[in-house]
Order: structure tokens, then C-alpha cells, then sequence
């Protein structure tokens, strides 16, 4: 006997006619989200936004919970994650950054649509910022995550770089990348890769898909083939309120989104590596000792002022001086 198509069928079509995918592709965007709602609007078929709950988490839930939504998704929302800090952090960074232009001319030609034509961006935050030096940099949630992210891969981490991104209006959207990219030796290991560097993007502001929202391909980090091109319709738009945090895996595609409203989007990017890699961004070279001794441990590791000493998972020590612990150079040298 017919008795018509179940609801899991219907979705499992509409998702393959959608995004022009495999079944088994279909299957795992289905699988992967749970909550996706699938509408049509004046005809024709899309995808509506991604149900964020699902990948949301609150300051005082455990950090194995975060975790295990980032290892789900390949990213997690951290629910104000900076709330308290925003405010501050804007009023020291809103001078450089009105006096910076959009682009980037020293770029090659093909990288300045990836940096964004109509997008303003500056680096050197720790520098520039006290608040996020002091409070922000070493957030005690963030790095519980960061710490059960990178857990038998690396001793310790860098931090890769602080980049505040400002997506003027009329920015067209990013093509869709992986930050892993950066080392390409990752991306042809492909999902069997480890988790050698992760990105927080954090909300300097609200955030709405019509201002450029980053979009996001969830579950993209566990791709068996990961030189295949992300459609767009696989995207979610990553919405976010001022202050809320997105950490996510270096192996998920995403890229900034168009802007089409009438104002700026500025988020910030905070993105780590394990201590053994070459980080984006050389924060010893324009940071001096005198700004950083004061900070915490953690802080100063990050930022580079401290030696990589493999000791729980065995191994050498890296970033030194003599075979000294770089931190105690530093203030010996004084």
C-alpha cells in the first residue's frame, strides 16, 4: 500500500534539489542539521537560516559541552562571550579604525577581492587595545575551549592573529575558504588533519546577514573531500548580537557575506595555532617587553613572549634563547 512520502523523505529531496547534492550528501546535511527549515518563497525553493540554537552555548554551561558542539559542527556559538568588554574595546580601536581606507594595496592583485575592496581592516590589537590585552586575550571560557581543541596536539598555543574587519556597505560577498588553508600541507590531509589552528570571531556590534554576516558551511570540517567547492546555498548566515563569540575549527569553509545594508559590519577576528606553527601575525616584532611582563602567563605565551616547552606530550622546547625560557631572557635583558 502507498502511504505517501514520509516527512524525513521530503527533506531529504528538497535538500537534494536544493543544493544539487549526492543522497548521501543530502543525508548528512540533514543529519548534520537538525533544525534547518526548508521554504519556498514566491515559488521557488532555498534554504532558510540555519537554527543557531543548536550550535549555541551560555558562559555557564561546562566546556565539554562547547566542545562537543564544535566537534559536532566544526564551530560553536558562545553566547556573550565579551559582553562586558565591547564597549571599551570599540572606544580604543574607533580612532584607527576611521583613519584606515578599505583595501589593502599591497596585496596581490587576487587577494585584494579575498581582503575585501570596501573592507577595513587593522591588525596590532594588543597593541592598540589595554581592554583586550588585559581582559580579553586570555578569557578564561575561551580558553577552556582552546585548550580542549588543540589537547594532544600541542603543549601550548600562539595566538595567529587579531583582526578587526569593518565589511563597508556595498561590499560584495568573500569567496569561501578554510583558514587551514594558510598551510597546505593541512589541507591535503584533509579532515584526518589535525586541529593545528581555530578562529573566534566576535561581535563588535550586532550582526545581520544583510550587513555581510559571515557565512558558515556547518559540518564541513568532516568532508571526505575537501577540495570540493562549497555552493552558496550550503551557507548559513552567522547572526550575531554584540559581544557573542564563534569559535570555530580552521577546516570549515566559510567567508564574509555580502553587505547590502545601509551601515558597517566590524567583528574582530581572534584566531590561535598550535605553538609549533608560524602564526599569521608577528606580534614580538612590534610589541615590546615593558607592555607584555605585566600580563599573565598565558597572555604572554600567546602573544609570543614565552618559550613552547613540550612536556606532556614529550619533545623539545622551541622559541628560545640559549636553551633559556625566552620570558626569563627577556627580563633578565631589561
Amino acid at each position: 500500500m502507498n502511504r505517501g512520502i514520509s516527512g524525513s523523505t521530503l527533506v531529504l529531496l528538497l535538500v537534494r534539489m536544493i543544493i544539487g547534492v549526492t543522497k548521501k550528501q543530502a543525508l548528512r546535511t540533514v543529519l548534520l542539521n537538525k533544525k534547518v527549515i526548508i521554504q519556498i518563497l514566491s515559488g521557488e525553493p532555498r534554504m532558510a537560516k540555519f537554527d543557531l540554537s543548536v550550535l549555541t552555548v551560555t558562559l555557564d554551561q561546562p566546556v565539554e559541552k562547547a566542545y562537543q558542539v564544535y566537534c559536532e559542527y566544526g564551530g560553536v556559538l558562545i553566547k556573550g562571550l565579551f559582553t562586558d568588554y565591547i564597549d571599551a574595546l570599540n572606544n580604543e580601536l574607533e580612532p584607527y579604525i576611521s583613519a584606515r581606507h578599505p583595501g589593502i594595496d599591497s596585496l596581490p592583485e587576487h587577494m585584494k577581492d579575498f581582503a575585501g575592496r570596501k573592507t577595513k581592516r587593522l591588525t596590532q590589537v594588543p597593541l592598540i587595545s589595554k581592554t583586550f590585552r588585559e581582559s580579553m586575550i586570555d578569557h578564561p571560557y575561551l580558553m577552556g575551549c582552546i585548550d580542549k581543541i588543540f589537547e594532544n596536539i600541542c603543549d601550548a598555543t600562539w595566538m595567529n592573529t587579531t583582526q578587526i574587519m569593518q565589511v563597508e556597505p556595498g561590499e560584495k560577498a568573500q569567496f569561501l575558504h578554510r583558514d587551514s588553508e594558510n598551510y597546505q600541507i593541512i589541507r591535503r590531509m584533509g579532515k584526518s588533519a589535525p586541529e593545528v589552528t581555530s578562529n573566534c570571531i566576535v561581535a563588535l556590534d550586532d550582526i545581520t546577514e544583510d550587513m555581510g554576516a559571515t557565512r558558515v558551511v556547518a559540518g564541513s570540517h568532516l568532508w571526505d573531500d575537501f577540495d570540493r567547492q562549497a555552493a552558496y546555498e550550503e551557507t548559513f548566515p552567522l547572526e550575531l548580537k554584540k559581544g557573542d563569540g564563534f569559535l570555530f575549527s580552521g577546516k570549515v569553509i566559510h567567508g564574509a557575506g555580502a553587505n547590502v545594508s545601509g551601515k558597517p559590519r566590524r567583528a574582530m577576528a581572534m584566531a590561535f595555532n598550535a605553538g609549533w606553527l608560524t602564526p599569521e601575525e608577528a606580534f614580538p616584532m612590534y610589541m615590546k617587553w615593558e607592555m607584555v611582563k605585566g600580563l599573565s602567563q598565558r597572555a604572554q605565551q600567546l602573544l609570543g613572549f614565552r618559550s613552547f616547552h613540550h612536556t606532556c606530550l614529550e619533545g623539545g622546547s622551541l622559541w628560545t634563547v640559549n636553551f633559556e625560557e625566552l620570558a626569563n631572557y627577556l627580563e633578565h635583558a631589561e
